[in-house]
């Protein structure tokens, strides 16, 4: 069997850094983190202007500028005038930032400086960490970030329920760490994480791209309100589009409902179920269902079988996002479908889902957005001819297989970089 392209970036990465151990292998000794510090420097907290940091600008980082193992310089805003002379601790290459003092979910969080940012300063609520020379700075930096080192500096801190979680300092120093004698092999191990999470900004900028990408031309490609043309066509496309009720997009509608029972038996069947969960915003060409429905199941329930090539338009919970269905299936009372249309497929499920994006805001609810069927199905798009349907919908359908190639090497990278970092810190 063949191997995915997705699947050899990864281990062309990989190589041959991780070897068996053998008993020449180099041991692993335990350090104090104060051992490995050089410095451990904190800011000032000073007055900040609202808006971001421009060109010139003297900035400080918010402490929302470290978190999920990441630095971004972005998170921060420029100091007032009159207090820009009592900043200290600039942003320095090959540090590390930790949150010493935030929300219970954040502190401790930490995040690697690739370059340096001389107008950008440190507030009182974060420390720079400088290491020895005879250390690997990103090789600690991952160890600080993996699973097993966050508990353990998440559990040092402490304060009062609503306050903001503080790590006293010399108690964070005291963190223990099990890592390699040798800074060659701190080296060595340092590289190939940081390519992962090169790899890892790679796909995650590719990502945001495309997403933005398809946001756009949503925009664009679909004529805006009380326009009869888009602002963006394909060649050789002139005619005006037509309004219409989306109950005139399909000749028949379904709703749905649950078993009247929990009865596990209903629940090991071969008919796909749908539930809310299984449509994911950005992925709305295709479901995975987890869930499976007996007849027996299905004959007790509102619900009915919806023949494929139909569209199921969520109603209540994640209201207004939908997905065309390329096999048979049921669902719960919170979805309509759309079966036997009169519009291409793919079309509709993209000029519907642009519709009911932009009139969310409507929507009227307690505790639960919804929206009835009746009013659903009385909602008006505007309509190409069929031709220039099926070359928009094959537009957005060839968008989102890019966006869900990227998304699924984005997460694969993910994997390993957890998976790897499982495996070396204990």
């Amino acid at each position: 069997m063949q191997n995915h392209p997705a699947d050899q970036e990864p281990r062309r990465v990989l190589g041959s850094f991780f070897t068996p151990k053998s008993q020449n292998t180099p041991t692993w000794e335990q350090r104090k983190l104060a051992e490995l510090t050089k410095t451990i420097t904190t800011g000032k907290s000073v007055n900040s202007d609202e808006g971001e940091v421009s060109d010139g600008d003297i900035g400080v980082l918010k402490t929302s500028c470290v978190s999920y193992d990441r630095f971004n310089p972005s998170e921060s805003k420029p100091v007032v005038k009159s207090e820009q002379q009592l900043v200290k601790c600039a942003v320095e290459k090959d540090s590390v930032i930790v949150s010493r003092m935030n929300t219970p979910e954040r502190v401790g969080a930490c995040g690697y400086v690739s370059t340096d940012f001389p107008n950008l300063f440190l507030p009182d609520r974060l420390w720079k960490l400088k290491f020895q020379d005879t250390v690997d700075t990103y090789f600690v930096y991952m160890m600080l970030v993996s699973s097993a080192y966050k508990e353990k500096i998440t559990s040092m801190a402490s304060g009062t329920s609503g306050s903001m979680y503080n790590i006293p300092k010399e108690t964070f120093l005291n963190l223990q760490l099990v890592i390699p004698a040798k800074i060659d092999e701190q080296k060595q191990l340092g590289r190939i994480l940081k390519k992962i999470d090169s790899l890892i900004t790679l796909h995650q900028r590719k990502y945001e791209k495309l997403v933005n990408i398809k946001k756009s031309m949503l925009d664009k490609m679909f004529p805006k309100n009380g326009a009869s043309v888009p602002e963006i066509r394909f060649k050789g496309f002139t005619d005006p589009w037509e309004q219409r009720k989306i109950s005139e997009l399909a000749e028949k509608t379904y709703g749905g409902g649950t078993p009247t029972t929990s009865n596990e038996a209903f629940w090991n069947g071969n008919i796909p179920w749908i539930q809310s969960s299984d449509i994911v915003d950005g992925k709305l060409m295709g479901v995975e269902p987890r869930k499976y429905i007996t007849q027996t199941g299905l004959n007790s329930s509102a619900t009915q079988l919806v023949p494929k090539d139909s569209i199921a338009i969520i109603t209540r919970v994640g209201v207004g996002k939908l997905a065309y269905m390329p096999f048979s299936y049921s669902t719960s009372q919170d979805f309509l479908s759309l079966s036997k249309l009169n519009t291409e497929p793919f079309f509709t499920v993209y000029a519907c889902y642009k519709k009911l994006q932009s009139e969310l805001n409507t929507v009227q609810g307690t505790s639960i957005k919804g929206i009835t069927k009746d009013e659903l199905l009385a909602k008006t798009i505007s309509v190409p001819v069929y031709s220039e349907q099926k070359q928009i919908g094959s537009f957005f359908t060839q968008l989102d297989t890019l966006i869900t190639l990227h998304q699924r090497k984005l997460e694969k990278l993910q994997n390993i970089k957890k998976s790897c970092l499982e495996k070396m810190f204990v």
